[in-house]
């Protein structure tokens, strides 16, 4: 197997989180990490100055920084002609996102992808293969639930500076869900929100964002992406002509989400053909999240191999940061109000 030397730019909880992924994977050497503060007692130097990375052979970078930093590094590594994996949410909008692909093509076909595991999540992906088989017939619409309770030094943590950010909690979990949305239904071009300060008022981000949308295709979707969800929430449901499911519970690294169930009902019709209500269910229970492995395998075969990427591409990456964008602007009150954030 073709080892990749990499270095990761931001080593703290998801950057060593992605290393041990790479060690799990066995192709990939890490040689170098950069973050705040030096270590060399760890399994891999840690270094301040992340253009000192740059100093060691490299194939490629795992970029796992703050958003305001996400393209700098990002572009620097493509221009030095490295391949790179980063975290998500790609920048503080748009406009980072556009340079980051601007210097992706600029590369000469380096892999450039994002890290959008909730896309490979095994639940996810069986209710995308069952969506995509046709068994439930055409989608009618979505919602999803995403939140958590803000934290210890909520209010201080960078996340909720906008000029670090770009946003508060609808970019920083929210996007995951909103990710989904697009994976299922496509592109939404009509948007309404709230966008709100609740509980977290004297910080200048939000901590609850309510949209409802509709896709190109008829779909209708809504979210709610909460900082003040006291008990930690992932629910997302679809429902189609034929039946519905759902996703309760997501795997995570905390436990608080609770074990990852799908659950699948078909509809049963009486003599006239109209669907009886509260159809049997089956439910799937997942006890292991392969997400970070898995990501960490398709970029691996991207980049040895030429494989394609299919969760995470820049163009997924844009599409999701353009629909965040359309959210807050969708609230006037909210547009009005929101911080700029500088390109």
């Amino acid at each position: 197997m073709t080892r990749l030397r990499t270095a990761i730019v931001g080593y703290g909880k998801m950057g060593r989180i992605r290393h041990d992924a790479m060690m799990r994977h066995g192709g990939f050497e890490i040689v170098v990490a950069c973050d705040t503060q030096p270590d060399s007692s760890g399994p891999v130097p840690v270094i301040i100055d992340p253009m000192g990375i740059y100093d060691y052979e490299l194939d490629a970078v795992v970029v796992a920084t703050p958003n305001m930093l996400i393209p700098d590094t990002v572009c620097t590594a493509l221009d030095r002609g490295l391949h790179v994996f980063s975290e998500k949410p790609p920048g503080r909008n748009s406009q980072d996102v556009i340079r980051m692909r601007e210097a992706e093509a600029a590369s000469g076909g380096k892999v450039l992808k994002f890290g959008f595991n909730h896309r490979v999540h095994d639940a996810i992906e069986h209710a995308k293969r069952l969506i995509d088989a046709g068994t439930l017939g055409d989608l009618y619409f979505m919602r999803g639930v995403y939140g958590k309770a803000g934290g210890a030094n909520y209010a201080e943590n960078w996340r909720n500076d906008p000029s670090q950010s770009g946003g508060g909690i609808l970019i920083d979990q929210g996007i995951h869900m909103l990710d989904l949305f697009l994976m299922f239904a496509g592109d939404f071009p009509k948007v309404q929100s709230f966008v709100e300060r609740k509980f977290w008022t004297k910080v200048p981000v939000e901590d609850n964002a309510f949209a409802l949308m509709k896709s190109s295709g008829g779909v209708i979707a809504s979210i709610h992406s909460s900082a003040t969800q006291w008990r930690h929430t992932f629910r997302l449901e679809l429902y189609a002509r034929n039946g519905f499911l759902s996703v309760d519970g997501i795997l995570s690294n905390s436990g608080s989400y609770g074990t990852e169930v799908l659950s699948v009902a078909l509809n049963r019709l009486d003599e006239s053909g109209t669907p009886v209500p509260n159809p049997e269910l089956q439910e799937i229970r997942f006890t292991s999240d392969q997400s970070w492995d898995k990501e960490v395998a398709e970029f691996h075969a991207a980049v040895t191999k030429g494989a394609a990427i299919n969760a995470g591409t820049s163009q997924q990456a844009l599409e999701v940061m353009q629909l965040v964008e359309a959210i807050y602007a969708a609230d006037p009150d909210w547009a009005d109000m929101r911080p700029a954030v500088e390109a």
